[in-house]
């Protein structure tokens, strides 16, 4: 399942987060430059209306001015800006209020400076300017409302915030489409290389262009091309080995016979041999014997490499085909058995009797007594369990007790065994569509399953 978090969506946070940051610093930039201008502009609006109005009042005709002609200039100036007042000495005349000055905007204009100042007036923000007119004595000061720019203000403010609103929605689209064009590749690369890991060596990617992915692609298509190419090299050679190990195995067959059949004279006669020439008569019929066994075991095991190994599957009664399988080898005496009666199955009884006299003889050649053959079955599947009281199998022997050749004591290799018995049980219990699997207990445990219908 994909996570919530994938690439997807980081590629998707941090196109938007890019975006979003990009638009808010420049949308930011720009309303504080557009606000200052608007601020700077009033300002200078407000102190060419303060001089232009003192242009037109001046010359006064007496010093120092009478309260009337302080009231005049007050009042001519108001009609300019919202409030005004004029000042001579301790003087303060006009409807702007020396309280309503700041004291260090007040300080600046008596030391001869045009000033001005934001400030808050009749509760909304303002803006009071002053100056000292030279060598009179004469200051005057006039205040006019910031509200009309601090509308433009907060009109910008909205626009920004539009702005950036459909920024940020084209940035959420762009990011969609970007996602999905890094990602569309991505995707395409994943199901080739789910398709190339189930086996589909033909797999190859259609490489666009020639970015990275692109050069991805291309390195996708190189390394296929090379793996089918060492696959196809491989499966020449196995099937080259398996088809050499069946002519070879064939060959050796009509060879074989004639020594067995001359072994079988060499084991009759050996009684009448000299002590030395029994003992190398035995020796030499025991060895073709398990040559001959090998042989055997490497022509059945080649039958199920090649597709070749086939069921002739009858109604066979469980228990009896067990008991045939101990009386046959002379066994009966040496393993303890609970085989109900009644249990049938459809099976190939060969392929069984090879399964079972496998087991119980790796059980009576490497455990250790009682061993122990117990049948149970349900309604669709039968079990043979074989058991002994030995050692059981080494935890480093289990995963390889059923590969061919494999012989968990090395000391064994020239044991009478081909290393292939267990192998071969196996690939009968599949091929009658069952399982074989070894396990310890108190010793080993081999578990046959078998359904009982037809394979």
């Amino acid at each position: 399942m994909t996570r919530w978090w994938g690439l997807r969506a980081r590629l998707f946070a941090a196109f938007v987060a890019l975006v979003v940051l990009t638009a808010v610093a420049v949308a930011g930039a720009m309303y504080v430059q557009a606000r200052n201008e608007i601020l700077q502009r009033s300002q200078d609006a407000a102190v060419a209306s303060l001089l232009s109005g003192l242009q037109a009042q001046l010359p006064l005709r007496t010093l120092p001015p009478t309260d009337s002609q302080l009231m005049m200039l007050a009042g001519a100036l108001s009609n300019r800006t919202d409030a005004a007042a004029a000042a001579y000495g301790d003087r303060w005349l006009g409807d702007l209020r020396r309280d309503q000055v700041p004291a260090e905007l007040r300080a600046t204009v008596d030391r001869g400076h045009v000033a001005w100042q934001r400030i808050e007036y009749a509760g909304r923000p303002g803006l009071i300017t002053g100056t000292r007119i030279g060598g009179t004595g004469l200051a005057v000061y006039s205040a006019r409302s910031l509200v009309p720019e601090e509308n433009s203000i907060d009109g910008l403010a909205v626009r920004a915030w539009l702005i950036g609103g459909v920024a940020l929605g084209g940035a959420i689209l762009l990011a969609l489409l970007a996602a999905e064009g890094v990602l569309g590749p991505v995707r395409e690369l994943r199901r080739a290389a789910a398709r190339l890991g189930a086996g589909d060596l033909t797999t190859r990617l259609t490489v666009r262009g020639t970015d990275e992915l692109a050069g991805v692609s291309a390195t996708f298509n190189d390394t296929a091309s090379a793996l089918q190419h060492h696959v196809g090299e491989l499966r020449r050679m196995e099937s080259e080995a398996r088809r050499f190990v069946a002519d070879v195995s064939h060959e050796l067959r009509t060879p074989l016979a004639a020594m067995t059949a001359v072994t079988d004279v060499l084991d009759e006669e050996a009684a009448s041999l000299p002590p030395d020439a029994a003992q190398a008569a035995r020796l030499v019929s025991q060895e073709t014997k398990n040559l001959t066994r090998l042989v055997t075991d490497l022509i059945e095991i080649t039958r199920f490499d090649s597709g070749r190994a086939m069921l002739l599957t009858d109604e066979v009664d469980v228990a009896a085909a067990v008991m045939s399988t101990l009386s046959t080898r002379g066994w009966l005496d040496q393993v303890e058995t609970t085989l109900p009666g009644g249990i049938t199955a459809r099976l190939d009884p060969r392929r069984l009797d090879v399964i079972v006299a496998n087991l119980v003889g790796n059980a009576l050649t490497h455990g250790a007594a009682p061993v122990r053959v117990i049948l149970t079955a349900e309604e669709h599947w039968l079990t043979i369990q074989v058991t002994d009281e030995g050692p059981g199998l080494p935890p480093e022997v289990l995963p390889h007790v059923f590969s061919r050749f494999y012989k968990a004591n090395t000391a064994r290799t020239r044991s009478p065994g081909s290393g292939l018995g267990l192998a071969i049980a196996r690939e009968n219990a599949h091929l009658h569509g069952g399982t074989l699997t070894a396990s310890n207990a108190t010793g080993a445990v081999f578990t046959l399953t078998l359904p009982r219908g037809s394979a």
